[in-house]
């Protein structure tokens, strides 16, 4: 009888070790998809911390020279404008020499201001092809200066040679140079295409 009851005994306890184990499975088994969810959400997370690693640089600021020479750019394109202007008013009060002189010299005063004012912009970028229009206002305003100058008009004269002088300066400076031949670093998105 006493060998019975252990016989008895051991098939219980390996019975109640068996259940154990089979209660012990499946939340193993649960275990294992919760940690195999866990990787799609850390996968999911790298994207969002892309985009903040994959974010372009900073663009650098204009150099202080091609701001002082949108600055000349700009005040030559407004000097013009206002000649053309006080042409265009000594026209119409007939104080020209001829009308249609006077109307045509108006007519290329205001186009040339709208031009300087494109380059001004151009620079104001800026952009590489505005580096020889704005080379050559300052030589053709340094030529109407001399011209001034020889004529007796030294307030006029003066001034446009000065400013034909701080032109080429601030153009031809290096950080100027670098700028309109090799151009400022881009957005790396630059490329991409433009919602319609």
């Amino acid at each position: 009888m006493g060998s019975r009851s252990r016989a008895r005994a051991r098939a219980q306890a390996s019975e109640a070790a068996g259940q154990a184990a089979q209660a012990a499975g499946p939340a193993s088994a649960g275990a294992g998809p919760a940690g195999k969810g866990a990787g799609p959400a850390r996968a999911g997370a790298e994207p969002a911390a892309s985009p903040a690693a994959a974010a372009s640089p900073a663009v650098p600021p204009r150099p202080p020279t091609i701001t002082a020479a949108v600055a000349i750019e700009a005040l030559e394109a407004a000097l013009v404008l206002a000649a053309a202007v006080l042409a265009g008013i000594d026209t119409g009060r007939g104080r020209s020499y001829q009308l249609s002189s006077g109307i045509a010299i108006t007519v290329i005063g205001v186009a040339t201001a709208a031009l300087l004012g494109l380059v001004a912009g151009g620079l104001r970028r800026p952009r590489r092809w505005t580096r020889t229009p704005a080379l050559l206002t300052q030589l053709f305003t340094g030529i109407v200066g001399i011209y001034l100058l020889q004529g007796g008009r030294y307030g006029w004269g003066v001034p446009a040679v000065l400013l034909a002088l701080a032109g080429f300066a601030t153009l031809l400076a290096p950080p100027s140079t670098r700028a309109l031949t090799v151009g400022l670093p881009q957005p790396a998105d630059r490329h991409q295409r433009r919602p319609h």
